[in-house]
């Protein structure tokens, strides 16, 4: 009951727009209270937990996502993909997904795609036809495919908090990502002949269009970023915190000598917004590892496992109803939440019914996409709304169609169809 309502007081204490380390905090002392627990032996193991060399690597994620938003690396990826596809119906919504892809791929992160491949791409949009209230929701949706496509945040977190193999969770999410860019650049296309007329020609004016050959040549050094930092993972040739460090390495270079879009002023930005996302995420990862002590503890998850079991025996509807349950849960707390709290919690329920952890990682980033863009909250969707400078109204219809039609099909296929997330992680021997 008291972990019940914990997270009830974590979703009133956001909802009052407690910011949500502070709402963790809360969480943090009622539970300290109610189960009479020892804050200094907390605090002790809950700063130990923190104390990981995998968590490096998430800073310098983080900055390498923004390093590529002020380095002009993030324009030159979606001029590079626009030139290729662009012209094709559907092509500049199919750009924005690809593009977001790629990001992905480099940066880890999705509010930094959010950010830089909105501020490129919505306008360009508009003038080809498509409703701001369509792209911002295309562009919150195809945004969290930097949670599915390694290096991702959200996996690094998962791995702290459940001890599982980062290079492990990071090969997971492939198959998924790849079934979920495909699906949106199917539905975009159905999209552009049916809810929009889709006006033919590129994003760029007359005359002014790059070549292939040209665009190419610009994204060169863009491109070279996912290869080293994926190539290296999985090529042995370092781990994901070394990569971590490779990629900004490379964004620095990059910005500063290779396009020379990097100014210092702009780089000091960088630093310091990476410095505050990555210092919320740590606080939150601090109380959260203490509200697990206690929970565990407490045997809150066995408890919980034992409920579940009771109720429902079958195994296929334990996942359906969990996945239900991670759905609505992500509509009401952000990812990290969601990823350190609500998923440790289930992970005993998952062993039990036969579900590996690597496998219930993906189906937690699979839930993360849609529920990051899922009323009330979705956080994800609310940031490319003020991205595309649209009300928020205008891009639900659209964020729900995308959600059913793409989402929710990926994530039902995800968890029903293990060797989607298992195959790539066996194959490369991190799993057996």
């Amino acid at each position: 009951m008291e972990g019940l309502f914990a997270i009830l007081l974590l979703l009133v204490l956001m909802g009052l727009g407690v910011p949500i380390a502070w709402s963790f905090a809360g969480v943090l002392a009622y539970l300290a209270m109610a189960y009479d627990a020892n804050l200094d032996t907390l605090m002790m193991q809950g700063f130990r937990s923190v104390d990981s060399v995998i968590l490096i690597a998430l800073p310098l994620f983080v900055l390498t996502g923004y390093l590529m938003q002020s380095g002009g690396i993030a324009s030159r990826l979606v001029t590079f993909i626009e030139t290729l596809v662009g012209k094709r119906r559907g092509g500049m919504g199919a750009s924005m997904v690809l593009a977001s892809g790629v990001f992905g791929a480099i940066a880890g992160t999705a509010t930094a795609a959010v950010a830089s491949i909105g501020t490129i791409m919505i306008g360009p949009l508009e003038q080809r036809g498509y409703p701001r209230g369509y792209s911002s929701a295309l562009l919150g949706i195809s945004s969290l495919l930097g949670i599915l496509i390694p290096p991702s945040i959200t996996m690094i977190l998962f791995a702290v908090v459940t001890r599982q193999s980062v290079a492990a969770l990071f090969a997971a999410t492939v198959g998924p990502a790849l079934l979920l860019i495909l699906g949106l650049i199917l539905v975009n296309r159905l999209a552009a002949g049916r809810l929009f007329q889709e006006v033919a020609g590129t994003a760029h004016p007359p005359g002014q269009a790059p070549s292939k050959a040209r665009a190419t040549w610009r994204a060169l050094p863009a491109l070279s970023l996912p290869f080293i930092i994926l190539g290296g993972i999985y090529g042995g040739v370092f781990t994901p915190t070394e990569a971590a460090a490779v990629a900004a390495f490379a964004a620095i270079v990059i910005g500063f000598l290779v396009y020379r879009d990097q100014s210092f002023q702009h780089f000091t930005r960088s630093i310091i917004a990476a410095a505050e996302t990555t210092g919320s995420i740590i606080l939150i990862l601090l109380f959260s590892f203490m509200i697990g002590r206690i929970l565990a503890f407490e045997r809150v998850p066995q408890d919980l496992t034992q409920l579940i079991t009771t109720l429902i025996q079958n195994p296929l509807l334990i996942l359906i109803a969990v996945n239900v349950f991670l759905v609505l849960a992500g509509a009401l707390l952000d990812d990290v939440s969601v990823t350190v709290v609500v998923a440790p919690l289930f992970l005993p329920l998952m062993v039990d019914t036969g579900v590996h952890p690597v496998h219930f990682g993906a189906i937690v980033a699979c839930s993360v996409v849609i529920g990051a863009n899922s009323p009330p909250v979705a956080p994800i969707l609310y940031m490319a709304c003020r991205i595309g400078r649209v009300s928020i109204h205008k891009a639900f219809s659209p964020a729900l169609q995308l959600i059913a039609f793409v989402g929710i099909p990926v994530m039902l296929i995800t968890t029903f169809v293990p060797e989607l997330s298992l195959f790539l992680p066996r194959q490369l021997g991190f799993i057996n």
